[in-house]
């Protein structure tokens, strides 16, 4: 398996906080949903 450097995975920013964060394994199958970094900004939301 070939390690990705951190700076490569992709990133979005969060709606609510604005801020950027990066893709993670355990959303590997679901990127494309992924709308917000955390559970609070989720139920921000």
């Amino acid at each position: 398996m070939k390690m990705r450097k951190k700076a490569d995975l992709p990133q979005k920013n969060c709606p609510v906080c604005r801020r950027p964060f990066t893709w993670r394994k355990k959303w590997e199958n679901v990127w494309d949903e992924v709308k917000y970094c955390s559970k609070k900004c989720r139920s921000a939301a």
